[in-house]
């Protein structure tokens, strides 16, 4: 049944008890049901550049169940117990969803970052007490097994180091070269002591692929999964997601977005496989229901030749969906579809972060299919909201909640219940339902989390402010974090945002506050021009517009004065996540920087000092300032730094004169 409106939704759930639809109790059952309904199907492809898309790899669903098989069998021979944890740093590989699969089979799994500082990777590993590491062996232009060699010595509870080769997927006569350059990388290898090294193909290729060499009972709260979460917002926390997390909230999105990801379709994947969107919509959803995913290489869309091949590779793999996020859809803009044929493909889905409206109708209107906003979140498990495929697509919104899940805008009433807001008022937005996960892994930050109603249910607080309309459509107004507050005033940066990316030469923006002794907060705009560096590509010539002519064009269009930036900075890329979120610390980082520069300048013009602004885990944003001064310096500084709002604090002592 494709749903057009919320009542669809809500006859589903009637017709469809959740216990009945939901036949299995863990995700190795789900796909090993599938694979074994379709063993000779195609399950994957893959290949390691957008240039070289007509080398792929295919895997089928016998072959995929076998390595998902022989993974866990692998982590049962190291003598893994279930509540032990195994990490894994890699890029998308065949190899990724056979440790994911196959690591929730035996244990748990947690999924990292490879973009992240060593010391954060560190930070994680030993927060999870993980007990193995599955890495890229050491190989040429790829730092990974350097950063795990790095904070080896100081990972409290990682035994087993196992390393994964990609040499193997090269053809013709550059395979032979990679694979004799691996076998000598690999030679290299030396662990601390106590720490054993294995190489993850040749581990497997031994293990029984035919069933699990172990009996495991599965419960409603049996952990599947530990994802890092953080956002736009912060630094990461680490989520607990269960095996019925991901199982209902993957049936969920198969009613949700019924025909979209069903048998014989053919889904794209360009989001990293440590996220949670690529990990279901990619990944579990597709072949617990026998779609074909292609893997579009190591990088994702980051990959060399992904954009300038982009719709070349639609038509080769007849794809007939995908997901992305808006600098995604922006990048693909300055690429022309040319005479490929794209008639295979039947939906585009857009997540992580809201679609600025205009990117939004013009990659419509140049694809020619529908484009589908949804939401999501980490503590959600993946989706939430989407736009239904067969009903109306409402520009700017987020959709309606998917079956199996509640979802509503509320405020705290003066009980301290929540209260749900009345029709398009603005509220924060909360979910509840078996999707939505455990807590984090650090207790003290599942302070504030959930909030009960006058009923007695509890209710997850997404973080996001929103409304809901007349018919169940969520829009979303803008992160609790992320709003600008000018002096008293709350400003959603979204609307600055929406207007600046109106502007012909505009391909993004983002909004964030200017530390100001009066307002508390000033509204700034930082905006990437369309011809300046995309996702994966290099800078090109630049446009003639001005950061004068932007600040006029948002004096016009801006629609609240008090929102109205008070200065606009043109930059060659705007800062993003590793998903390709806009990553608004970083400019927020910006501001704190050049005004502490500003007030040093200004009150001591030859002091020698550097700044450096980080997110401090228990201040958030901190000034971290190095100057040399006396005593009575130091407490002229800390007089006007102390009227902001921001935290600061000075590395060195004054010298005492």
């Amino acid at each position: 049944m494709k749903i057009a409106s919320l009542s669809d939704i809500e006859q589903i759930e009637k017709d469809h008890p959740l216990d009945q639809v939901i036949t299995v109790d863990n995700t190795y059952a789900a796909i090993a049901n599938s694979a074994k309904q379709r063993p000779d199907q195609r399950a994957l492809s893959f290949f390691l550049t957008g240039d070289d898309h007509q080398k792929e790899t295919n895997i089928s669903y016998g072959e995929l169940l076998k390595k998902i098989t022989q993974t866990a069998n692998m982590l049962d021979g190291l003598g893994l117990k279930e509540d032990d944890v195994v990490a894994y740093i890699l890029p998308n590989l065949p190899e990724t969803h056979y440790v994911i699969w196959g690591g929730e089979a035996k244990c748990r799994i947690l999924a990292i970052n490879p973009l992240l500082e060593a010391s954060q990777i560190q930070s994680l590993l030993n927060s999870a007490k993980a007990k193995v590491l599955i890495t890229m062996n050491p190989m040429p232009k790829m730092d990974l097994w350097q950063k795990v060699e790095q904070i080896l010595p100081n990972l409290d509870t990682v035994q087993t180091v196992i390393g994964v080769d990609i040499a193997h997927y090269v053809q013709g006569f550059g395979g032979l070269v990679a694979k004799v350059l691996q076998s000598i990388k690999k030679r290299s290898i030396r662990l601390p002591k106590k720490r054993q090294y294995i190489d993850f193909l040749s581990a497997i290729a031994t293990a029984n692929g035919d069933s699990l060499d172990f009996k495991r009972t599965f419960t409603k709260d049996t952990i599947s999964s530990l994802f890092c979460t953080g956002g736009t917002t912060g630094l990461p926390k680490i989520a607990l997601r269960t095996h019925r997390n991901e199982l209902v909230n993957a049936t969920s999105v198969l009613y949700g977005a019924a025909g979209m990801l069903d048998a014989g379709k053919t889904i794209l994947c360009g989001l990293p496989l440590f996220h949670v969107n690529a990990t279901l919509i990619t990944g579990l959803i597709p072949f617990m229901n026998g779609a074909t995913v292609v893997l579009v290489t190591p990088q994702g869309f980051r990959g060399k030749g992904v954009f300038e091949n982009f719709w070349q590779i639609v038509e080769r793999f007849k794809v007939t969906t995908f997901s992305g996020v808006p600098t995604v859809y922006s990048t693909l803009l300055q690429h022309p579809i040319g005479d490929s044929d794209i008639s295979s493909l039947e939906y585009c889905m857009c997540g992580a972060a809201p679609m600025p409206v205009e990117i939004f109708k013009s990659v419509e209107t140049m694809i020619g299919v529908k484009l589908l906003e949804g939401y999501g979140l980490t503590e959600g498990t993946c989706v939430s909201s989407i736009n239904p495929t067969a009903g109306e697509t409402r520009v700017g919104s987020i959709g309606i909640r998917i079956p199996y899940q509640q979802m509503m805008c509320a405020l705290i009433d003066e009980n301290g219940t929540l209260a749900r807001c009345a029709t398009d008022q603005i509220g924060s937005v909360y979910i509840r339902g078996e999707n939505v996960f455990v807590g984090y892994i650090e207790s003290h930050q599942n302070e504030g989390l959930w909030q009960k109603d006058s009923y007695g249910d509890s209710w997850l607080n997404t973080g996001d402010m929103g409304r809901q309309d007349q018919q169940g459509y969520f829009w979303l107004t803008g992160r609790q974090k992320e709003l600008i507050i000018r002096s008293g005033h709350n400003i959603e940066p979204k609307i600055i945002e929406e207007a600046m990316c109106r502007h012909p030469d505009v391909a993004i923006a983002a909004a964030v506050g200017k530390p100001d002794i009066k307002a508390g907060e000033l509204p700034v705009c930082y905006v990437q021009l369309l011809s300046t560096k995309t996702l994966s590509g290099p800078a090109v010539s630049g446009k003639s517009v001005t950061e004068h002519d932007l600040l006029e064009y948002a004096k016009a269009n801006v629609p609240e004065r008090a929102a109205i930036p008070k200065a606009i900075h043109i930059i060659p890329e705007l800062p993003l996540t590793a998903v390709g979120k806009i990553f608004k610390p970083k400019l927020q980082m910006l501001e704190i920087e050049k005004c502490v520069k500003d007030i040093i300048s200004n009150l001591m013009p030859d002091t020698t000092y550097s700044i450096n602004v980080i997110q401090d885990k228990r201040l958030g944003l901190l000034a971290c300032i190095d100057i040399k001064v006396n005593e009575a310096q130091l407490n002229e500084l800390n007089t006007h730094l102390g009227q902001y709002t921001f935290k600061f604090k000075f590395e060195e002592a004054p010298n005492k004169k």
